[in-house]
């Protein structure tokens, strides 16, 4: 079997004693909130549901600030709420409110996920290209009295982008890095369509969070390691949980030669715990989220979390895990028209290998 296995107590091996004294913290500050969310949950008065309901705004806001402060002094670390201005963060909090609904459809869930990076993709390159813009000159279908065009500028992000390669973490991961290089490819001059790594990595989910294996699948990926030194690598995941999957490939191109000029992972959601093992895994990562959760549960899960993106996204695998162009194929006509680019890139990826 040609597989890459990264177990927990590696990436904790990873965590300095700060970290772990801030990752307690804020698992003892969660616990306030798990108390108010039983009550809410179970509780038919409605003076004891008034109060769990503003403590549990409260404990909120307390736990936001510290995560606050500690972010602030990790540069590698980036939460959209804690960089834009006030102003846009109600846009992003009713966002993830949505994802984070039980009753969000599927096709919802879908619709906000491509919100989501749509937003994230503004943040992380067109906010850090400015005041740097290029003009856009474009053809209207107004012809009289003759044909008309427009101009606008818009910022511009060739630099940080023509030398970028889109790495897929399946299965969650397929369409956010779709959106993130369509985005690319609508921003920029020449209509780059990044090149595609695809990396098949599961985490071991009969098992628990202190114990967690994380496999990458050597045989089922699609990528080429000369083709990923010197490139800015581009990971896009609804979810960074407990950071493993991406410290797994990450180490596994260094330890094959693989230098990347950068590796940026763009996140909906990250658990505080997992983006900090990311910076002290991988010291020049960035990792670039639209919301921070405070803690995982046993099972690895985020909470207070949206639950299983990759199912909510694609559907649950049946007995056999579909493959790339499966997945791709189940996403229906309107997701792969609007994303033929990315789409064709991918399968030629998977079919040339």
């Amino acid at each position: 079997m040609n597989k890459i296995v990264l177990h927990a107590t590696d990436l904790d091996g990873f965590l300095l004693e700060d970290d772990k004294k801030a990752i307690e913290k804020i698992r003892t500050m969660y616990e306030t909130s798990l108390d108010n969310c039983a009550i809410i949950d179970k509780s038919t008065d409605e003076s004891e549901l008034t109060e769990a309901k503003a403590n549990l705004v409260k404990s909120a806001s307390q736990i936001g600030a510290y995560l606050k402060e500690f972010c602030s002094k990790e540069p590698n670390i980036h939460v959209y709420s804690f960089e834009t201005p006030k102003e846009q963060h109600g846009q992003a909090s009713r966002l993830i409110a949505k994802l984070r609904q039980p009753s969000t459809s599927h096709e919802e869930f879908l619709y906000y996920i491509q919100r989501a990076y749509e937003m994230m993709f503004a943040h992380v390159y067109c906010d850090a290209a400015l005041p740097n813009k290029r003009s856009l000159i474009t053809a209207t279908p107004v012809t009289n009295p003759v044909r008309n065009y427009a101009a606008h500028k818009i910022p511009n992000i060739d630099p940080t982008v023509e030398n970028s390669v889109m790495c897929v973490m399946l299965r969650g991961a397929l369409l956010p890095s779709m959106i993130m290089s369509k985005e690319i490819q609508d921003y920029s001059s020449n209509d780059f369509i990044t090149p595609f790594a695809l990396f098949k990595i599961k985490r071991d989910e009969s098992k628990k969070e202190s114990n967690m294996d994380y496999i990458l699948d050597l045989d089922k990926s699609f990528f080429d390691l000369k083709n990923l030194n010197g490139k800015d690598l581009i990971f896009a995941d609804p979810m960074n949980a407990t950071g493993g999957s991406l410290v797994t490939i990450v180490r596994y191109l260094q330890d094959e030669g693989v230098k990347p000029k950068s590796i940026k992972f763009i996140n909906v959601i990250s658990a505080f715990k997992g983006a900090v093992r990311i910076c002290r895994a991988i010291p020049d990562v960035e990792v670039h989220t639209l919301w921070m959760d405070p803690v995982l549960n046993e099972d690895a899960y985020i909470l207070p979390g949206l639950g299983d993106a990759g199912d909510r996204l694609n559907g649950a695998d049946g007995e056999q895990p579909r493959n790339m162009i499966q997945l791709i194929a189940d996403y229906g006509a309107n997701i792969t028209n609007l994303y033929r680019d990315q789409v064709r890139e991918i399968e030629q990826t998977v079919l040339g290998k």
